[in-house]
């Protein structure tokens, strides 16, 4: 059942993609992984190349489910559908890669402690759907994500420059002193009932039948330690920045974490962002993870060093935002397509 079973149909080919990039990652997670690639209606491999876009979920999401039936709304191939269709965006194909890890989600970045997923994106993954349905290539690659999809994409953006000419990052994990630290001490009082263990924590959460939002706030922010500041001696690399008991942060840790916050590396890779056919950035300005204030500093810092980019914040908070794609899925791919 579709929201309008009128508007002509794309196609959501579902694949199989073996990787090498993940072999022998430090969470033992699989290797062959799913991959859905949307063709928009009459796409054709002999016709001319289209733009490619890759979708990068949030924490707690995966490509899988971006395809998904939704009850409410519309998954994103339907939303490709209506936009196409409607002709208030060029037609793209769009991948919707399985990053999925133990830890629930992905920072999409290279890490000992959860995989070489940086790698197995721009490595594997776009080349993989290049080669198979003929799109993309230089100039005509984008991506966009939201929340730690949007950390990815902006991290891809500013570490990858020339491979990808297109981002949208949406409600993007940024401004860590004020996003990440004040989860630092919720996380604690998760910890205290489990002797201040992550492992105990940890075993527990994936025990429960229902865990609480405070457990997967706590589960979020221990995960978020594999990915920046990864301990190979702990239990699935993850480590505290300070002192479980007293609250007390330890400066080398987390200076660790700030190394990866997209308002920090910013200072060094302007020019990489400089160079993008398209740069949006949008945010819910009653974010509840305070997403909003990181991402004001981010707009600020490309306005002060002229870096062309769109920046909207909306009456909004983070969740269920999908229908910001309607601005920024054609952004991309007018970009992309001219």
């Amino acid at each position: 059942m579709r929201r309008d079973p009128r508007l002509p149909r794309g196609t959501v080919h579902r694949l199989t993609h073996d990787s090498e990039a993940l072999v022998d990652n430090a969470l033992g997670d699989p290797t062959r992984r799913e991959l859905h690639v949307y063709t928009p209606p009459g796409w054709s491999a002999d016709r001319d190349p289209l733009p490619v876009l890759i979708n990068l979920p949030g924490f707690w999401g995966s490509g899988p489910g971006q395809v998904a039936w939704r009850a409410v709304g519309e998954n994103v191939p339907e939303r490709l559908d209506r936009l196409i269709s409607s002709g208030e965006m060029p037609p793209v194909v769009v991948a919707f890669p399985d990053c999925f890890t133990r830890l629930r989600g992905n920072q999409y970045i290279n890490s000992v402690g959860t995989g070489r997923y940086a790698d197995y994106l721009v490595g594997e993954i776009v080349p993989f759907v290049e080669e198979g349905f003929s799109c993309g290539g230089e100039g005509r690659r984008g991506l966009f994500g939201k929340s730690s999809g949007g950390y990815g994409a902006a991290w891809h953006a500013m570490h990858r420059p020339g491979f990808w000419s297109a981002l949208s990052a949406n409600s993007a994990d940024m401004g860590f002193d004020v996003h990440q630290l004040p989860e630092f001490y919720l996380a604690l009082d998760v910890l205290q009932d489990h002797g201040h263990s992550i492992e105990v924590f940890f075993r527990h959460f994936e025990s429960e039948p229902k865990p609480s939002a405070a457990e997967r706030s706590c589960l979020m922010f221990c995960a978020m330690s594999a990915f920046y500041d990864p301990d190979p001696g702990a239990f699935l690399s993850m480590r505290l920045p300070g002192d479980p008991y007293t609250a007390e942060l330890d400066p080398e840790r987390w200076a660790n974490w700030l190394r990866h916050d997209p308002v920090v590396l910013l200072d060094d890779h302007a020019d990489d962002l400089r160079g993008l056919k398209a740069l949006w950035l949008d945010c819910g300005s009653r974010d509840q993870w305070r997403m909003h204030y990181g991402m004001r500093r981010f707009h600020r810092k490309l306005e002060d060093r002229g870096v062309p980019h769109v920046y909207e914040e909306f009456d909004d908070d983070h969740l269920d935002v999908d229908y910001r794609m309607d601005s920024f899925l054609p952004f991309l791919a007018g970009a992309l397509s001219g």
